[in-house]
This record gives structure tokens, sequence and C-alpha cells, in this order.
């Protein structure tokens, strides 16, 4: 069975028949998760815990059970009503309870003061609670737990608030942990309230109702992250329902019952996500094993403003869905937008969007569901990916991704190490820019060592810089690579676009070059690798003195330099890591050119 989004409905008889089409999916892909379930059954309840931690010099918020237990209700009915809107029945987390009906709470002192925590402190905290916890039969590492930490500033009276609270989360199907804050006034039962108005550190004079929006949609959406949700925003088609919850729905949250707006949803794709997931299914057969998939006969196409996926999944244990993301570049994944199919009884799919942005490159990751709750990767990690741009009328182009398939047996033989396989494929290439990228990873495997300086063509003109070797080379992971990336993509991707020569800069990485005066300028172009989420700073420095600094550099975004070096005789290539630390720092000089 194939089944193909459309995207960008604008009457109620087309959002009615979308909501037939989700249903569809959903019926579809329970007939393949429960049949699977069903045979050899291992159930199990699995609960998310929860703790209220507290600094040592701080007493817990007044009545927090009663009030936690209320807000925990309200988002466990809010993932149980859309569970149910979407096809998939009523189900939801599961909490812990007492006889009397109250949240199971774990009330965990922390071992300094208040002063002692910051905003970046979680790992500190789960470590505190983590032996606690023990003893209460509770694996930290293994469950999915829910962190409350007490370390916000709540005034009655002045009606202020301010926090440093850690607030965020991630895990997978197989456990999680979300630390929260929590507060005196965060209570469901406010969050109709549009007085009075307060003061909140973070977004101004507010109501104490959007304050709780922003709060307990914060907890909903975390706990999405400590379930394995990644984010996501809503498509044009689906603005109607409100705000999608691992969007920004984390602060729409309950604005409709103030009539301030239309709240947050959940997505069919996330829905499908928690489908499998032992919170929600109540199995947990199988929910250790290790998986694996593979695309074949994948087919990308472009027909007007739309573009159509076709693929072939295999996957151990199955496959009952497949959740298409793309992701624009900047942003994050927040500006992500999904499409959803469930695969056909040989594994074959269709998916399509038109939820493009104009003027943009983009990276399509297909994630595969498994009947055990695993994606095969860490929230929206995947290997399945895809380069994608828009062009600014907003037709999709997509040649990146046609060279790297037209290339991908000839990068396969070079990463097996297969090179007169390699130089074979080479000759078949009819594109003369793709057998100028094959020349040039054929090339790169010999690294130049000429120095600049000994360059004996003095005459007028450019020439790259990759042949020529530096006097020197740092990178702050593996080793320095030129026309090419140390992994097994090889290619110098970025910023939806592939360059035949670059070079590898993981941060901190420096490049000295010799260059005996005998250049007048030096330009190309800087980016992160494709897939790659760190941030950078690249510095052009001459003989001692910087030419040109760049802004941070994301993934996605490429920023071009034109520097004179006329006298210059020694030129040096920095690229420094941000305040988020090197990971993921995979930096890229490209087309850097000498004239």
């Amino acid at each position: 069975m194939k089944w193909i989004i459309c995207i960008l409905f604008t009457s109620s008889a087309l959002l009615e028949a979308e909501v037939h089409s989700e249903k569809q999916k959903a019926a579809s892909a329970l007939k393949i998760l429960d049949q699977w379930h069903s045979h050899q059954p291992i159930e199990e309840e699995r609960n998310l815990h929860f703790v209220l931690w507290t600094p040592n010099d701080r007493e817990p918020p007044k009545d927090y059970t009663a009030r936690l237990t209320r807000m925990m209700d309200h988002i466990q009915k809010f993932y149980s009503d859309e569970m149910q809107r979407l096809g998939f029945g009523s189900r939801t987390i599961n909490l812990p309870k007492s006889a009397a009906g109250q949240l199971k709470i774990y009330l965990i002192k922390g071992i300094h003061p208040e002063s002692h925590y910051e905003m970046s402190s979680g790992g500190e905290i789960k470590n505190e609670c983590i032996a606690p916890l023990r003893i209460q039969g509770v694996d930290a590492n293994r469950e999915t737990v829910v962190i409350f930490c007490n370390l916000a500033q709540w005034d009655s009276q002045k009606l202020t608030f301010t926090h440093k609270s850690p607030y965020y989360a991630g895990g997978n199907h197989q456990g999680g942990t979300a630390w929260q804050l929590d507060s005196p006034e965060l209570d469901p039962e406010n969050l109709a309230l549009k007085n009075p108005i307060i003061s909140d550190g973070q977004y101004g004079r507010i109501s104490l109702g959007k304050h709780n929006s922003i709060f307990i949609g914060g907890v909903c959406h975390e706990l999405g992250h400590a379930l394995g949700l990644p984010h996501c925003k809503q498509r044009p088609d689906e603005a109607a329902r409100g705000t999608a919850l691992m969007g920004s729905g984390n602060r729409t949250y309950g604005d409709e019952l103030r009539g301030e707006g239309k709240g947050s949803f959940l997505t069919l794709a996330h829905a499908l996500r928690l489908a499998s997931h032992p919170q929600f299914s109540g199995s947990v057969k199988g929910m250790n094993l290790p998986v694996s998939a593979d695309l074949s006969e994948v087919k990308i196409t472009a027909v007007e403003k739309t573009i159509t996926v076709y693929g072939k999944l295999s996957a151990d244990p199955p496959a009952y869905a497949v959740i298409a993301y793309f992701d624009p570049e900047g942003g994050g994944d927040y500006n992500a937008t999904t499409a959803t199919a469930v695969p056909d009884a040989e594994g074959n799919f269709t998916l399509s969007t038109s939820a493009l942005t104009p003027g943009k490159s983009g990276e399509l990751r297909l994630i595969p569901l498994h009947v055990n709750g695993s994606t095969g990767g860490w929230m929206s990690q995947t290997k399945f990916r895809y380069p994608y741009s828009i062009k600014k009328d907003g037709t999709p182009d997509l040649s990146t991704f046609q060279i790297k398939q037209a290339l991908a047996p000839f990068i396969e033989a070079l990463r097996i190490g297969d090179r007169r396989r390699a130089q074979a494929l080479s000759s078949r290439l009819s594109h003369p820019f793709q057998k100028k990228i094959a020349q040039s990873l054929l090339q790169s495997n010999s690294p130049a060592t000429l120095s600049p300086s000994k360059n004996i063509n003095r005459s007028p003109g450019s020439i790259a810089l990759t042949l020529f070797g530096p006097s020197k080379a740092k990178v702050g992971w593996d080793s320095p690579a030129y026309d090419h990336l140390p992994a097994s993509s090889l290619l110098l991707e970025s910023g939806g676009k592939i360059f035949t020569t670059g070079i590898y800069a993981h941060a901190p990485a420096s490049h000295h070059y010799d260059l005996g005066g005998n250049y007048n300028s030096f330009k190309g172009q800087v980016g992160l690798a494709a897939g790659k989420k760190g941030s950078v700073i690249f510095k052009i420095l001459g003989d001692g003195k910087t030419f040109w600094q760049s802004p941070t550099v994301k993934e996605g975004k490429l920023h071009k330099f034109n520097v004179s070096l006329k006298g210059i005789k020694t030129l040096e290539l920095l690229v420094d890591p941000t305040k988020d630390g090197p990971g993921s720092d995979w930096a890229l000089w490209l087309e850097p050119t000498l004239e």
C-alpha cells in the first residue's frame, strides 16, 4: 500500500480528507505493529518516574504532590486525546499513582545549597538522584525519569518570577531524562487565567495563564524529548490545528483555554513514533534488540514545488512506518516539517511534501520506525540523509542529491579500498562536474607536499591551495585531510552544495602555509560539513595579523572571503570552537584559491 501526503490544503473539505488519510495511516501502521506484538507477547506496564529535587538549603514547594499530580494528569490527557484524534486509540504515558490517586514522587535533597547550581547543572543533579532512586528500585539510566528542579523564585506578592533550572531532555524507547523546573504557581488550574499580569524574568509582562502555558507546555515538550521525539514544526496544512508540540508548542499549550490561540497539537509523525514506545504500547517485546535497516531503489523527484520520495525499506525487526523530516538550513531542527508513509508488504513506500522553505538548502532525513520502538538512532539521527535546495521561487533543486547518487558506487569502492574499481567507475561518469569530483577524490589519496613558496609557475591566474602542502597542520579530530572528508562519505558537502576542493579543519584547527610573498589574494568559502550541528569561527591571518574573521558559522550557511595577500610570507588558517564546545565542529575551507 502506498501513501502520498498532499500539502497546502486550504478548504475544510480537504482538511477532512487529510484527517481521513491520517487515520488510514494510523490503522495500517497499527495493523503491522499489533500483529508483531501479539505473537509471543511480553506485556509490561512501564511507568514514568518522578523526582522533586531541591537544594539542601531549600524546602520543596508547598503541596507539590497534589499540584504536580494535576499537572501530569493534564499532560497525560493531552497525549491521550491527541493519539485518539489521530487514530491510535487512547494510548498515552503511564503515571505511577498511590492508592489515594496521587502521583508517586521521590523527594531528593541535593548535596549543595541553591547558590551552587545553574541551568547547566542537569548532569550533576541527575547524578545526585541515581543512588536514592536505585534504593527505590529505579534505574535512572534505563527508565524514563522526570526531574522537577526546585530552582525557581516566585514572589506571590510582587508577582515576579525568575529561575535557573535545567530545562532540557533526551531519550528513546528504552529510557530517558527530562529536567523540568517547578514553582508553586505552576498549576493547570491557572492555564485559563488572563489575570493577574506577572513579571517573568525571561518573557517579560505576561498573564499568569500564559506563564503556565509556557512552563507546563515546556514539561509536555521536554517529556516528548525524553520519549525520543525530535523537534519539528507544523506544515501549513497542519497550522489550522495550532502549533506542533515539538516545534514551538511548548509556548502555546493551553492558549485555547484563554481564547488566545489554537493551542498545541501532536503531529502524525510523532504519534507514529510514540505508538510503539513501551509507555504507549504496553509491550516490552524486543525492546532491547539491535536493529538494522536498509533503503534501496531510492528515488527523489521534484515536480513544480513538490518533492516526492520513493524507496524500498528492509528492516529487522520490521518497520511499520517511515518518517521524513525536511529540515531547512538554520534554526536547528525546529524548522523541520514532516511527511509520513506506511510501507507495503514488500517494503515499498511513497511520501511527498510541498512544505518547503524558498531560498533555503536543506536536508531530508528518513527515519524507519521499528516495531520494537527503536528508530535506529538517537533522537533525529539517521544514516538516511539526502540534500536538497529550494530556489527563491519555491521550486526544488535536487542536483546535489543526484550528484551523490551518481557517485555512490564510486565512493563505496574508494571506501573499501578498491582503487581499481573506483578508477573504472570514474571513467564511466559522463557529467563533467561528477568526473571532476571523482578525479579530485582519487588524487586526494596522495596529499600534496610542495610549499606555495616553491611554486615555479608565477604566471597570473588562480590555483587551488590544496595543490600545496602546509608547513604544519593540526585538527581537533582525526587527521588533516585535503579535498575530501576523513569519513565514509568522503564528499565535501556543505550548504546544500558539493565542492571539488577544500580543507577539512575540525575545530580547533590550524593550517600554516609558506607563501614567500608570491601571491596577491586568497579567496573561497567556509562552512560546516553537512549533517554536523556544531558552530565555529574561521580566521585568516597573514604574517600574524588577522585579515578576516567569520561570524559564528553553523550548518547550512556558507560564507565567502576574499583577502589581499600582497607581500605576505606566512598564511595561517584558524578555526576555533564556540562556547558550545568542539562537538560536531567539522569545519571546511571550501574552494580555497590563491591568486
